[in-house]
């Protein structure tokens, strides 16, 4: 029983420390740019000029291409 007990506490652990390192490697960290994410956009909105996904894009993401929340939301 001991036995059983130990290896249900071992595995509950090992999943929740795999889940958290999982969850702090997802952060955005990562600059998109405008190029990188045009396809994506041009799916999304295909009635949209190319002007106008670079409006957006920048409206949201501002100059460095890191969204935020109060770039993403307050300006919509």
């Amino acid at each position: 029983m001991k036995k059983i007990i130990v290896g249900t506490l071992f595995t509950a652990f090992i999943l929740g420390s795999a889940t958290f390192a999982f969850a702090e490697g997802k952060e955005d960290k990562e600059i998109i740019n405008f190029g990188q994410m045009k396809p994506h956009m041009e799916e999304m909105h295909p009635d949209l000029s190319t002007k106008e996904l670079k409006e957006m894009f920048d409206s949201c993401h501002g100059n460095e291409g890191q969204a935020t929340e109060q770039n993403m939301m307050n300006k919509l």
